[in-house]
């Protein structure tokens, strides 16, 4: 893997593509940093060299251009109290400014262009607006796992302008690996946990896992269509119809390979989509006709806690329920318990970006497991054995 550890960045413009894409609130104060403090290891190794730093971000989904709400320009203070020194900021990723600002940077300096969704042509995957982007750095680093499967013009097309100076930094190479170490050097029992809303979401991840894994757990959302195919009424609960048979073939494959299938046998149901709704637990196959299961219940949660915490390994990609609210989030915080009790036996525990690594925070736990990716769309592709476009630009 050529990683920034090949090469010493003395009197070198390092141009890295960092994922900043971070959430404000109405006031653009950070309301999460992760991806920021994830990029610092790679920032400060080049400065340590004696390098100068360009980064280059996406910010939101601007759709008509320059946008104040999308501008990178609100990242900038807190990106240098972490970084300890003043970040240069360019109000354009390839004008004049631009140039201007990354021709005078001087060694340990830093830069930060503004967001290159501004420019269609970044979405698109231009090579023009590519090539204007290689031109401000001497060397181009992609530190930015959260956008690797999209085929950008700073992700995947830019490389080609550095044919022997392109190199992972080190988030790059800390996601890959340890997406390597679950997909293909799991210590058993093996055991993947897959939430979220929909089975379609993460039918090709699951029909991989059943190859690799001991125990496969489902929960949240995408559990009640496997409810509904097994004869069960489940009320108002969310549910794929035109997936039923997906459903079912699944159950069936599972047993074929000898793959410990677990669903919820129990659901915290409620009369609305609402934190303050009236609640119950009933079994998941028997919900009342205008309640929906917003949470797995307590019978599920000691199953499923059991099983995570007797595993080696284990994959974590979606939450067991409505997280976000408090009445809805005991499930995902009993699973989110015992995989931190695993780890700290000894299991290696990845968890699998987007939701799930929300959840992880929201409960402090980031620190308690193995390793959270910062990119869920990503690390799904990565894992559903797709070639990432940002990945394979580096590697060619």
């Amino acid at each position: 893997m050529k990683t920034i550890d090949q090469i010493k960045f003395a009197g070198k413009k390092a141009l890295i593509r960092v994922d900043f894409n971070v959430p404000l609130d109405e006031n653009f104060n950070i309301t999460d940093d992760n991806r920021m403090t994830a990029a610092l290891p790679t920032i400060n190794k080049i400065l340590k060299d004696g390098g100068s730093v360009i980064l280059m971000s996406h910010l939101g989904r601007p759709k008509d251009g320059p946008t104040d709400k999308y501008s990178l320009r609100h990242v900038v203070k807190h990106l240098s109290d972490l970084l300890g020194q003043q970040v240069e900021f360019a109000d354009d990723c390839i004008g004049e400014q631009a140039i201007e600002k990354a021709k005078a940077l001087q060694p340990g300096e830093v830069l930060l262009l503004e967001n290159l969704r501004f420019y269609k042509e970044e979405e698109k995957g231009d090579v023009a607006f590519a090539e204007k982007l290689s031109k401000l750095g001497d060397v181009y680093v992609n530190d930015a796992f959260g956008t690797a499967h999209r085929a950008h013009a700073s992700t995947a097309v830019i490389a080609q302008f550095f044919p022997d100076a392109k190199y992972f930094g080190y988030l790059m190479a800390a996601e890959l690996d340890n997406a390597e170490k679950v997909l293909n050097g799991a210590a058993k029992p093996f055991t993947a946990i897959m939430g979220g809303s929909k089975v379609s979401d993460k039918i090709l991840l699951i029909e991989r896992l059943l190859d690799k894994v001991d125990n496969l757990i489902i929960g949240g959302g995408m559990a009640y269509t496997f409810a509904k195919a097994d004869g069960g009424t489940i009320g108002k609960s969310l549910v794929e119809l035109d997936k039923l048979d997906l459903a079912t073939s699944i159950v069936q494959k599972a047993k074929e390979k000898g793959v410990k299938l677990y669903l919820p046998t129990d659901t915290v149901i409620a009369d609305a989509f609402a934190n303050d709704a009236n609640k119950e637990v009933a079994p998941t196959k028997a919900i009342k006709d205008d309640w929906m299961g917003l949470d797995i219940g307590p019978e599920t949660a000691r199953a499923f806690s059991k099983v995570v915490e007797e595993s080696k390994t284990i994959l974590w990609n979606g939450p067991m329920g409505v997280f976000e609210m408090e009445s809805f989030l005991v499930g995902t915080k009993a699973i989110a318990d015992a995989v931190v009790k695993a780890t700290e036996a000894g299991a290696f525990s990845l968890i699998g970006g987007g939701d799930s690594a929300a959840a992880v925070a929201k409960f402090g736990l980031t620190d308690e497991v193995s390793y959270v990716s910062t990119g869920g769309g990503a690390l799904l592709e990565y894992m559903e054995g797709k070639e990432l476009p940002g990945v394979k630009a580096i590697n060619e």
